[in-house]
Protein backbone atom coordinates (compact mmCIF):
# COMPACT_ATOMS: atom_id res chain seq x y z
CA UNK A 1 0.00 0.00 0.00
CA UNK A 2 1.54 3.36 -1.01
CA UNK A 3 2.01 5.77 1.88
CA UNK A 4 1.25 9.45 2.16
CA UNK A 5 4.99 10.10 1.92
CA UNK A 6 5.07 8.22 -1.41
CA UNK A 7 2.40 10.50 -2.88
CA UNK A 8 4.02 13.65 -1.53
CA UNK A 9 7.34 12.58 -3.08
CA UNK A 10 5.59 11.94 -6.41
CA UNK A 11 3.89 15.35 -6.25
CA UNK A 12 7.26 17.04 -5.72
CA UNK A 13 8.74 15.09 -8.65
CA UNK A 14 5.88 16.08 -10.98
CA UNK A 15 5.81 19.75 -10.00
CA UNK A 16 6.35 21.82 -13.12
CA UNK A 17 5.83 18.85 -15.45
CA UNK A 18 2.06 18.54 -15.08
CA UNK A 19 -0.73 21.08 -14.71
CA UNK A 20 -2.49 21.70 -11.41
CA UNK A 21 -5.99 21.38 -12.82
CA UNK A 22 -8.81 23.60 -11.48
CA UNK A 23 -11.98 22.77 -9.56
CA UNK A 24 -15.35 24.01 -10.86
CA UNK A 25 -18.39 24.07 -8.60
CA UNK A 26 -21.42 23.07 -10.68
CA UNK A 27 -24.47 25.04 -9.57
CA UNK A 28 -26.67 22.99 -11.89
CA UNK A 29 -25.59 19.61 -10.50
CA UNK A 30 -25.68 20.98 -6.95
CA UNK A 31 -29.28 22.06 -7.45
CA UNK A 32 -30.25 18.72 -9.03
CA UNK A 33 -28.91 16.55 -6.18
CA UNK A 34 -29.18 18.97 -3.25
CA UNK A 35 -25.49 18.93 -2.25
CA UNK A 36 -22.37 20.91 -3.26
CA UNK A 37 -20.93 19.26 -6.40
CA UNK A 38 -17.38 20.05 -7.54
CA UNK A 39 -15.85 19.00 -10.85
CA UNK A 40 -12.12 18.22 -10.96
CA UNK A 41 -11.17 19.32 -14.48
CA UNK A 42 -8.51 16.79 -15.39
CA UNK A 43 -9.79 17.11 -18.97
CA UNK A 44 -7.71 20.32 -18.96
CA UNK A 45 -4.55 18.43 -17.97
CA UNK A 46 -1.55 18.30 -20.32
CA UNK A 47 -2.26 15.72 -23.07
CA UNK A 48 -5.96 16.02 -22.15
CA UNK A 49 -6.12 13.41 -19.39
CA UNK A 50 -4.76 12.28 -16.01
CA UNK A 51 -2.51 9.68 -17.70
CA UNK A 52 0.43 12.09 -17.89
CA UNK A 53 0.72 11.92 -14.08
CA UNK A 54 1.37 8.18 -13.82
CA UNK A 55 3.43 8.01 -17.01
CA UNK A 56 5.75 10.83 -15.97
CA UNK A 57 6.33 9.47 -12.47
CA UNK A 58 6.90 5.93 -13.77
CA UNK A 59 9.48 7.12 -16.30
CA UNK A 60 11.16 9.43 -13.79
CA UNK A 61 12.01 6.39 -11.64
CA UNK A 62 13.74 4.45 -14.41
CA UNK A 63 17.47 3.91 -14.00
CA UNK A 64 19.90 5.47 -16.46
CA UNK A 65 20.43 2.04 -18.01
CA UNK A 66 16.67 1.57 -18.45
CA UNK A 67 16.28 5.04 -19.96
CA UNK A 68 18.96 4.25 -22.51
CA UNK A 69 16.99 1.17 -23.62
CA UNK A 70 13.91 3.29 -24.28
CA UNK A 71 10.27 2.65 -23.42
CA UNK A 72 7.39 1.02 -25.26
CA UNK A 73 3.62 1.15 -24.69
CA UNK A 74 0.39 0.13 -26.36
CA UNK A 75 -2.70 2.32 -26.31
CA UNK A 76 -5.58 3.67 -28.36
CA UNK A 77 -5.23 7.15 -26.96
CA UNK A 78 -4.63 8.70 -23.54
CA UNK A 79 -1.89 6.38 -22.26
CA UNK A 80 -0.09 6.75 -25.59
CA UNK A 81 -0.05 10.53 -25.31
CA UNK A 82 0.98 10.46 -21.65
CA UNK A 83 3.93 8.14 -22.27
CA UNK A 84 4.98 10.03 -25.41
CA UNK A 85 5.08 13.43 -23.68
CA UNK A 86 6.71 12.06 -20.52
CA UNK A 87 9.41 10.40 -22.63
CA UNK A 88 9.98 13.62 -24.58
CA UNK A 89 10.34 15.65 -21.37
CA UNK A 90 12.85 13.17 -19.94
CA UNK A 91 14.77 12.56 -23.17
CA UNK A 92 13.83 8.88 -23.41
CA UNK A 93 13.20 7.17 -26.78
CA UNK A 94 9.56 5.98 -26.98
CA UNK A 95 7.78 3.55 -29.28
CA UNK A 96 3.98 3.42 -29.14
CA UNK A 97 1.86 0.70 -30.76
CA UNK A 98 -1.65 1.82 -31.67
CA UNK A 99 -4.57 0.13 -33.51
CA UNK A 100 -5.30 1.07 -37.12
CA UNK A 101 -8.61 2.70 -36.24
CA UNK A 102 -7.19 5.11 -33.66
CA UNK A 103 -8.81 8.58 -33.91
CA UNK A 104 -6.68 10.92 -35.99
CA UNK A 105 -6.34 13.63 -33.28
CA UNK A 106 -4.85 11.09 -30.83
CA UNK A 107 -2.50 9.70 -33.47
CA UNK A 108 -1.24 13.14 -34.47
CA UNK A 109 -0.81 14.22 -30.84
CA UNK A 110 1.22 11.10 -29.98
CA UNK A 111 3.49 11.61 -32.99
CA UNK A 112 3.71 15.31 -32.16
CA UNK A 113 5.22 14.44 -28.78
CA UNK A 114 8.09 12.72 -30.58
CA UNK A 115 7.15 9.04 -30.21
CA UNK A 116 7.72 6.47 -32.92
CA UNK A 117 4.16 5.25 -33.63
CA UNK A 118 3.44 1.83 -35.14
CA UNK A 119 -0.11 1.20 -36.39
CA UNK A 120 -1.44 -2.36 -36.56
CA UNK A 121 -4.49 -4.40 -35.61
CA UNK A 122 -8.22 -3.73 -35.53
CA UNK A 123 -8.37 -3.55 -31.71
CA UNK A 124 -5.90 -2.67 -28.95
CA UNK A 125 -5.20 -6.37 -28.33
CA UNK A 126 -2.82 -6.53 -31.31
CA UNK A 127 -0.77 -3.47 -30.22
CA UNK A 128 -0.55 -4.91 -26.69
CA UNK A 129 0.91 -8.15 -28.03
CA UNK A 130 3.27 -6.31 -30.37
CA UNK A 131 4.47 -3.99 -27.59
CA UNK A 132 5.29 -6.98 -25.38
CA UNK A 133 7.17 -8.64 -28.25
CA UNK A 134 9.03 -5.40 -28.95
CA UNK A 135 10.09 -5.14 -25.30
CA UNK A 136 11.29 -8.75 -25.33
CA UNK A 137 13.20 -8.28 -28.58
CA UNK A 138 14.82 -4.89 -27.92
CA UNK A 139 15.02 -4.61 -24.14
CA UNK A 140 12.78 -1.52 -24.09
CA UNK A 141 10.89 -1.03 -20.82
CA UNK A 142 7.18 -1.84 -21.20
CA UNK A 143 5.06 0.87 -19.56
CA UNK A 144 1.75 -0.58 -18.41
CA UNK A 145 -1.17 1.86 -18.26
CA UNK A 146 -2.31 0.90 -14.74
CA UNK A 147 -0.82 -2.32 -13.36
CA UNK A 148 2.33 -0.90 -11.76
CA UNK A 149 2.92 0.68 -8.36
CA UNK A 150 4.75 3.76 -9.70
CA UNK A 151 1.94 4.49 -12.16
CA UNK A 152 -0.61 4.24 -9.35
CA UNK A 153 1.43 6.57 -7.11
CA UNK A 154 1.72 9.08 -9.94
CA UNK A 155 -2.03 9.05 -10.54
CA UNK A 156 -2.56 9.48 -6.81
CA UNK A 157 -1.09 12.99 -6.93
CA UNK A 158 -4.47 14.02 -8.31
CA UNK A 159 -5.94 13.04 -4.93
CA UNK A 160 -3.56 15.24 -2.94
CA UNK A 161 -4.28 18.15 -5.25
CA UNK A 162 -8.02 17.66 -5.00
CA UNK A 163 -7.99 17.32 -1.20
CA UNK A 164 -6.18 20.64 -0.87
CA UNK A 165 -8.77 22.27 -3.14
CA UNK A 166 -11.79 20.85 -1.25
CA UNK A 167 -10.68 20.39 2.38
CA UNK A 168 -14.22 19.48 3.55
CA UNK A 169 -14.71 16.79 0.91
CA UNK A 170 -17.12 14.01 1.95
CA UNK A 171 -17.58 11.92 -1.23
CA UNK A 172 -15.32 11.37 -4.23
CA UNK A 173 -16.62 9.73 -7.43
CA UNK A 174 -14.17 8.39 -10.05
CA UNK A 175 -14.48 6.28 -13.19
CA UNK A 176 -12.71 2.90 -13.21
CA UNK A 177 -11.02 1.14 -16.11
CA UNK A 178 -8.09 -1.01 -15.09
CA UNK A 179 -8.10 0.75 -11.73
CA UNK A 180 -4.86 2.76 -11.62
CA UNK A 181 -6.47 6.16 -11.14
CA UNK A 182 -8.98 5.30 -8.42
CA UNK A 183 -6.44 3.12 -6.58
CA UNK A 184 -3.91 5.95 -6.37
CA UNK A 185 -6.45 8.66 -5.59
CA UNK A 186 -8.23 6.55 -2.96
CA UNK A 187 -4.96 5.74 -1.19
CA UNK A 188 -3.79 9.36 -1.24
CA UNK A 189 -7.10 10.91 -0.17
CA UNK A 190 -7.80 8.39 2.58
CA UNK A 191 -4.26 8.82 3.93
CA UNK A 192 -4.63 12.62 4.03
CA UNK A 193 -8.07 12.39 5.62
CA UNK A 194 -6.90 9.86 8.22
CA UNK A 195 -4.02 12.16 9.18
CA UNK A 196 -6.66 14.77 10.04
CA UNK A 197 -9.01 12.34 11.76
CA UNK A 198 -11.51 12.44 8.91
CA UNK A 199 -12.99 9.91 6.50
CA UNK A 200 -13.78 10.39 2.80
CA UNK A 201 -16.13 8.05 0.96
CA UNK A 202 -14.78 6.80 -2.41
CA UNK A 203 -17.15 5.53 -5.12
CA UNK A 204 -16.00 3.98 -8.40
CA UNK A 205 -18.05 3.95 -11.60
CA UNK A 206 -17.79 1.59 -14.55
CA UNK A 207 -19.61 1.43 -17.88
CA UNK A 208 -22.20 -1.35 -17.63
CA UNK A 209 -20.93 -2.86 -20.90
CA UNK A 210 -17.38 -3.29 -19.55
CA UNK A 211 -17.55 -3.77 -15.78
CA UNK A 212 -15.25 -6.44 -14.36
CA UNK A 213 -14.87 -4.81 -10.93
CA UNK A 214 -18.28 -5.58 -9.36
CA UNK A 215 -17.93 -9.30 -10.14
CA UNK A 216 -14.25 -9.35 -9.15
CA UNK A 217 -14.92 -7.66 -5.82
CA UNK A 218 -17.65 -10.18 -5.06
CA UNK A 219 -15.24 -13.00 -5.93
CA UNK A 220 -12.41 -11.47 -3.92
CA UNK A 221 -9.93 -11.61 -6.81
CA UNK A 222 -9.64 -10.25 -10.39
CA UNK A 223 -11.76 -12.14 -12.91
CA UNK A 224 -12.22 -11.58 -16.62
CA UNK A 225 -15.72 -10.80 -17.87
CA UNK A 226 -17.34 -10.66 -21.28
CA UNK A 227 -17.55 -7.06 -22.47
CA UNK A 228 -19.75 -5.32 -25.02
CA UNK A 229 -18.91 -2.21 -27.05
CA UNK A 230 -19.12 1.03 -25.09
CA UNK A 231 -18.68 4.69 -25.93
CA UNK A 232 -16.52 4.90 -22.78
CA UNK A 233 -13.60 3.23 -24.55
CA UNK A 234 -11.09 4.83 -22.17
CA UNK A 235 -12.28 2.57 -19.34
CA UNK A 236 -13.26 -0.49 -21.38
CA UNK A 237 -11.31 -3.35 -19.80
CA UNK A 238 -12.26 -7.01 -19.34
CA UNK A 239 -10.15 -7.68 -16.23
CA UNK A 240 -8.97 -5.53 -13.31
CA UNK A 241 -5.29 -4.88 -12.85
CA UNK A 242 -3.74 -7.07 -10.16
CA UNK A 243 -1.92 -4.27 -8.34
CA UNK A 244 -4.76 -1.73 -8.26
CA UNK A 245 -7.33 -4.39 -7.39
CA UNK A 246 -5.76 -5.05 -3.99
CA UNK A 247 -5.88 -1.35 -3.14
CA UNK A 248 -9.42 -0.90 -4.44
CA UNK A 249 -10.64 -3.95 -2.53
CA UNK A 250 -9.43 -2.34 0.70
CA UNK A 251 -10.12 1.36 0.17
CA UNK A 252 -12.96 1.91 -2.31
CA UNK A 253 -16.32 1.93 -0.56
CA UNK A 254 -18.56 1.10 -3.51
CA UNK A 255 -18.47 0.40 -7.26
CA UNK A 256 -21.52 1.11 -9.42
CA UNK A 257 -22.29 0.94 -13.15
CA UNK A 258 -24.00 3.23 -15.67
CA UNK A 259 -25.55 2.58 -19.09
CA UNK A 260 -24.62 4.00 -22.49
CA UNK A 261 -27.66 6.30 -22.40
CA UNK A 262 -26.65 7.51 -18.93
CA UNK A 263 -23.18 8.43 -20.19
CA UNK A 264 -24.52 10.20 -23.28
CA UNK A 265 -26.89 12.28 -21.18
CA UNK A 266 -24.06 13.19 -18.80
CA UNK A 267 -21.86 14.38 -21.67
CA UNK A 268 -24.69 16.58 -22.89
CA UNK A 269 -25.15 18.10 -19.41
CA UNK A 270 -21.42 18.80 -19.16
CA UNK A 271 -21.42 20.51 -22.55
CA UNK A 272 -24.52 22.59 -21.95
CA UNK A 273 -24.34 23.42 -18.25
CA UNK A 274 -20.62 23.22 -17.33
CA UNK A 275 -19.19 24.19 -20.76
CA UNK A 276 -16.75 21.27 -20.54
CA UNK A 277 -15.73 18.98 -23.41
CA UNK A 278 -15.25 15.58 -21.79
CA UNK A 279 -14.71 12.12 -23.26
CA UNK A 280 -17.29 9.45 -22.34
CA UNK A 281 -14.96 7.71 -19.86
CA UNK A 282 -14.52 11.01 -18.04
CA UNK A 283 -18.27 11.57 -17.67
CA UNK A 284 -19.28 8.33 -15.92
CA UNK A 285 -19.17 9.95 -12.47
CA UNK A 286 -21.60 12.64 -13.58
CA UNK A 287 -23.80 9.94 -15.12
CA UNK A 288 -23.90 8.03 -11.83
CA UNK A 289 -24.88 11.17 -9.94
CA UNK A 290 -27.61 12.18 -12.40
CA UNK A 291 -29.12 8.69 -12.47
CA UNK A 292 -29.17 8.43 -8.70
CA UNK A 293 -26.89 5.41 -8.38
CA UNK A 294 -24.57 7.58 -6.27
CA UNK A 295 -26.11 9.57 -3.42
CA UNK A 296 -23.95 12.46 -2.19
CA UNK A 297 -23.62 12.99 1.56
CA UNK A 298 -22.17 16.49 1.69
CA UNK A 299 -19.53 18.15 -0.51
CA UNK A 300 -18.87 15.80 -3.43
CA UNK A 301 -16.18 15.81 -6.12
CA UNK A 302 -16.45 14.18 -9.54
CA UNK A 303 -13.25 13.62 -11.51
CA UNK A 304 -13.58 14.51 -15.20
CA UNK A 305 -10.64 12.30 -16.07
CA UNK A 306 -10.13 13.22 -19.72
CA UNK A 307 -11.26 15.35 -22.64
CA UNK A 308 -9.78 13.54 -25.64
CA UNK A 309 -12.92 12.88 -27.64
CA UNK A 310 -12.85 12.59 -31.42
CA UNK A 311 -15.07 15.32 -32.97
CA UNK A 312 -16.97 12.75 -35.06
CA UNK A 313 -17.69 10.66 -31.96
CA UNK A 314 -18.72 13.81 -30.08
CA UNK A 315 -21.24 14.57 -32.82
CA UNK A 316 -22.75 11.09 -32.55
CA UNK A 317 -22.76 11.09 -28.76
CA UNK A 318 -24.48 14.49 -28.59
CA UNK A 319 -27.19 13.22 -30.94
CA UNK A 320 -27.57 10.08 -28.82
CA UNK A 321 -27.66 12.16 -25.65
CA UNK A 322 -30.40 14.39 -27.06
CA UNK A 323 -32.44 11.30 -27.98
CA UNK A 324 -31.86 9.70 -24.57
CA UNK A 325 -33.00 12.95 -22.91
CA UNK A 326 -36.21 13.04 -24.95
CA UNK A 327 -35.08 16.09 -26.91
CA UNK A 328 -34.67 14.53 -30.32
CA UNK A 329 -36.38 11.66 -32.10
CA UNK A 330 -36.87 10.19 -35.53
CA UNK A 331 -40.39 9.12 -36.53
CA UNK A 332 -41.45 6.84 -39.35
CA UNK A 333 -45.05 7.36 -40.50
CA UNK A 334 -46.88 5.39 -43.24
CA UNK A 335 -49.13 7.69 -45.30
CA UNK A 336 -51.75 7.22 -48.03
CA UNK A 337 -50.24 8.28 -51.37
CA UNK A 338 -52.40 11.32 -52.00
CA UNK A 339 -51.84 15.10 -51.96
CA UNK A 340 -51.85 17.01 -48.70
CA UNK A 341 -50.63 14.29 -46.32
CA UNK A 342 -47.17 15.78 -45.77
CA UNK A 343 -48.70 19.20 -45.18
CA UNK A 344 -51.13 17.71 -42.65
CA UNK A 345 -48.35 16.01 -40.68
CA UNK A 346 -46.31 19.23 -40.72
CA UNK A 347 -49.31 21.16 -39.41
CA UNK A 348 -49.84 18.68 -36.56
CA UNK A 349 -46.16 18.82 -35.57
CA UNK A 350 -46.29 22.62 -35.57
CA UNK A 351 -49.41 22.53 -33.37
CA UNK A 352 -47.56 20.20 -30.95
CA UNK A 353 -44.55 22.56 -30.86
CA UNK A 354 -42.05 20.14 -32.41
CA UNK A 355 -39.33 21.50 -34.70
CA UNK A 356 -38.64 19.39 -37.83
CA UNK A 357 -34.93 19.12 -38.67
CA UNK A 358 -34.94 16.49 -41.43
CA UNK A 359 -37.51 14.89 -43.78
CA UNK A 360 -37.31 11.77 -45.95
CA UNK A 361 -40.30 10.91 -48.19
CA UNK A 362 -40.14 7.59 -50.07
CA UNK A 363 -42.35 5.21 -52.03
CA UNK A 364 -39.88 2.33 -51.69
CA UNK A 365 -39.52 -0.02 -48.73
CA UNK A 366 -40.32 -3.46 -47.45
CA UNK A 367 -43.87 -4.05 -46.18
CA UNK A 368 -45.35 -0.99 -47.91
CA UNK A 369 -48.59 -1.14 -49.86
CA UNK A 370 -48.60 0.12 -53.44
CA UNK A 371 -50.88 2.96 -52.37
CA UNK A 372 -48.64 3.98 -49.44
CA UNK A 373 -45.59 6.18 -48.92
CA UNK A 374 -43.35 6.40 -45.89
CA UNK A 375 -42.48 9.67 -44.22
CA UNK A 376 -39.44 9.75 -41.95
CA UNK A 377 -38.91 12.88 -39.89
CA UNK A 378 -36.32 13.95 -37.34
CA UNK A 379 -37.76 16.40 -34.81
CA UNK A 380 -36.53 18.37 -31.82
CA UNK A 381 -38.61 18.05 -28.65
CA UNK A 382 -38.40 19.54 -25.16
CA UNK A 383 -38.16 16.33 -23.15
CA UNK A 384 -39.84 13.00 -22.54
CA UNK A 385 -43.30 14.48 -21.76
CA UNK A 386 -43.27 16.67 -24.88
CA UNK A 387 -42.09 13.69 -26.93
CA UNK A 388 -45.13 11.69 -25.78
CA UNK A 389 -47.40 14.65 -26.62
CA UNK A 390 -46.05 14.79 -30.19
CA UNK A 391 -46.71 11.09 -30.73
CA UNK A 392 -50.16 11.35 -29.15
CA UNK A 393 -51.07 14.31 -31.39
CA UNK A 394 -50.24 12.31 -34.51
CA UNK A 395 -52.06 9.20 -33.29
CA UNK A 396 -55.23 11.15 -32.44
CA UNK A 397 -55.24 12.47 -36.01
CA UNK A 398 -55.26 8.89 -37.33
CA UNK A 399 -51.56 8.46 -38.15
CA UNK A 400 -49.42 5.50 -37.01
CA UNK A 401 -45.99 6.88 -36.05
CA UNK A 402 -43.20 4.62 -34.83
CA UNK A 403 -40.00 5.84 -33.18
CA UNK A 404 -36.81 4.85 -35.00
CA UNK A 405 -34.22 3.87 -32.41
CA UNK A 406 -30.53 4.77 -32.81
Amino acid sequence: MPTLADFEDAAATLRGQIAATPILESQHLSDVVGAPIHLKLENLQRTGSFKIRGATYRLSRLTEEERARGVVAASAGNHAQGVALAAQQLGIPATIFMPLGVPVPKLLATRGYGADVVLDGATVETPLRMAAEFAERTGAVLIHPYDHRDVIVGQGTLGLELYDQIPHLETLVIGIGGGGLIAGVAAAVKARAAAEGRRVRIVGVQAENASPYPASLRAGHPIEVQTSPTIADGIAVARPGDVPFEIIKELVDEVVTVTEDDIARALLVLLERAKQVVEPAGAVGVAALLEGVVQPNGPTALVLSGGNIDPLLLQRVVAHGLAASGRYMTLRIPLPDRPGQLARVSELLAMAGANVTEVLHTRHGQGMQISEVTLQLSVETRGAEHRRLVIQTLEEAGFRPTVVED
